[in-house]
């Protein structure tokens, strides 16, 4: 699709967003129009400040590392060993799922010691140019102790910690010496709960009943945790340390900073990783003899490509927008990817073979990542594809649907591949069953339009030697109910449906918030509904809206109930 007519498909959809938007949430009727968004023009508002829950939020593995080495440039990923997050709402960053064993609890103290011992190796970097030697011990600690402090709580300390700190150093220093001292101090700091955890009480003077606006401070740390997935910078904290974050405009502006920044691509990815299970890629096995072209090396090299495509039209295309996430006619690949799908490298390529480039593809086989091999492969068995795990995952992913669990006392293992009968055969007369017909036709006619592509994402147009049928339908939506044949209309009917896009943007807030959408987030769900649609559905769009809202840049008073 030409730009020009990209161009006009965006306008269309921002204009025809306003349909879904107006049935979002009955509570967004409080609204009322202030100005906002940094932009000039009139965001949503609640008429009342109902900023939903703040539940305390412990940092995940990834968040730990990514935080070690902007703290102090220790990139050993030494959160790679802790125990595995649970998952909630299809995301490892919940706040309600991230509790603290006995196990992490004994990881986290080890990893401190760890960390500690790293960094007093280079004991005059980590001093920042104070002599011990010339303005004393004493003065140097208790320069680093608040510099380093006010890093690693992402604040200013008090004056009881910086003096509890202070006393710490001069124990280690007294028994062992200055290398101690500055040692037990880290060590300390990083078990400390004020650096594992994102502590917010919010601002003294409240803004509503029962409400106070957040610190700089505290704006500054969940903007960087939101979109580096990591501590803030030095600029963030000169902005919160000058007063900086307190309107909506210079909280947007500080948003549009971090996302030109290589960190947010990575902090993206993890999103994406998460919402469309390439976590789950590393540990895919496939049967060789049915699948010959498998081998070990070629999950990963999948994901590759699913990561650069995503990258790519967020950060990179001139659309970066939903739309073509769900249906652009190109991928990246080097050229063991073009190798495995078949296909050309572009005209006049002359990237090394192991450089990932754009590379054209048959727009009647293949749009955006919902036909990528990556997405396919995990969504499917060792020897077969597997119509029911692809259609439950445009269900929940997409189009935010919870699917019940299957009864109990019913057999949930896949029909057994049948020479001469093809899968969709073979799952139709499985689903008849009445115990397990509810759900999946829910879920396998929209399965069967991903028939096309076998276990491990190869196109196909025969099954067992029979020609397949493709063709599918979506029942029981909010909006998007529709025929089609094969995957990439599906994709297109998608990529058109206002439920998906409100799918996307809650799956965001969950992500980027920590915790599920409440009723008094109506109106804030509004405002990000409303900038989502009219930036013609722009990811990094989105991404700044979410720092824009109620939810975002207020808290329940500490103490004022409901689950703060």
């Amino acid at each position: 699709m030409d730009r020009s007519r990209r161009g006009r498909r965006r306008a269309e959809r921002g204009a025809g967003g306003a349909i879904g938007l107006a049935a979002l949430l009955v509570t967004a009727a409080a609204c009322s129009d202030k100005p906002g968004d940094g932009a000039g023009r009139e965001a949503p508002r609640c008429a009342e400040i109902r900023p939903g829950a703040s539940p305390l939020r412990r940092m995940t593995r990834f968040e730990y590392n990514n935080t070690i080495r902007d703290l102090l440039g220790d990139d050993s990923a030494p959160a790679d060993a802790f125990v595995v997050e649970e998952e909630a709402l299809g995301f490892n960053n919940q706040a309600a799922a991230l509790g603290v064993t006995p196990l992490l609890a004994e990881q986290l103290m080890r990893a401190s010691e760890a960390i500690a011992a790293r960094a007093v190796k280079d004991l005059e970097r980590l001093l920042g140019g104070c002599d011990p030697a010339v303005q004393g011990p004493d003065v140097c600690a208790a320069e680093l102790i608040e510099r380093l402090g006010k890093r690693a709580f992402r604040r200013p300390l008090t004056p009881q910690e910086i003096e509890r700190f202070e006393r710490l150093f001069a124990w280690g220093n007294e028994e062992h010496g200055l290398s101690t001292g500055v040692e037990v101090v880290i060590q300390a700091m990083l078990q400390s709960p004020h650096f594992l955890y994102r502590v917010e009480l919010g601002m003294p003077d409240p803004a509503a009943e029962g409400v106070v606006p957040l610190s700089d401070h505290e704006i500054a740390s969940r903007l960087s945790y939101l979109l580096w997935s990591s501590m803030p910078d030095d600029a963030l904290f000169a902005a919160a340390d000058a007063g900086e974050l307190r309107t909506a405009e210079q909280i947007a502006a500080q948003a549009r900073r971090l996302l030109d920044d290589p960190r947010a691509r990575a902090a993206v990815a993890n999103f994406h990783a998460q919402w469309l299970q390439l976590t789950r890629i590393d540990t895919m096995a496939k049967d060789t003899s049915v699948y010959p072209r498998f081998h070990d090396g070629l999950p990963a090299l999948l994901r590759a490509e699913t990561e650069a495509f995503l990258e790519h039209v967020v950060f990179e295309d001139e659309a970066g927008d939903l739309a073509t996430l769900l249906t652009a006619p190109y991928s990246l690949m080097n050229a063991e990817l073009r190798a495995f799908y078949g296909v050309e490298a572009p005209a006049g390529a002359a990237a090394a073979p192991g450089d990932f480039a754009i590379v054209p593809l048959d727009p009647a086989q293949r749009a955006g990542f919902l036909t990528h091999a990556s997405l396919l492969s995990v969504l499917a068995k060792p020897n077969q594809s597997s119509p029911i795990h692809r259609g439950k995952f445009v269900r929940e992913r997409l189009l935010c649907h919870t699917l019940p669990p299957p009864p109990p006392d019913v057999d949930i293992q896949p029909p057994a591949v049948s020479p001469g009968i093809p899968t969709r055969r073979r799952f139709e007369e499985h689903a008849q069953d009445p115990a397990c017909s509810g759900c999946h036709r829910l879920m396998d006619p929209i399965g069967f339009a991903f028939e096309r592509y076998d276990g491990i994402g190869l196109y196909r147009e025969t099954d067992e030697l029979v020609p397949i049928n493709a063709s599918g339908e979506i029942v029981g939506s909010r909006g998007t109910d529709g025929r089609f044949d094969g995957a990439v209309e599906l994709a297109h009917l998608l990529a058109d449906s206002d439920e998906v896009r409100q799918c996307v943007t809650r799956q965001w807030f969950r992500f980027g918030y920590g915790r599920a959408e409440q009723a008094e987030d109506g109106c804030s769900m509004m405002q990000i509904q409303e900038a989502f649609a009219e930036s013609g559905y722009n990811i990094k769009a989105l991404l700044v809206a979410l720092t824009q809202t109620d939810a975002f840049r207020y808290r329940r008073a500490p103490g004022a109930g409901g689950g703060s």
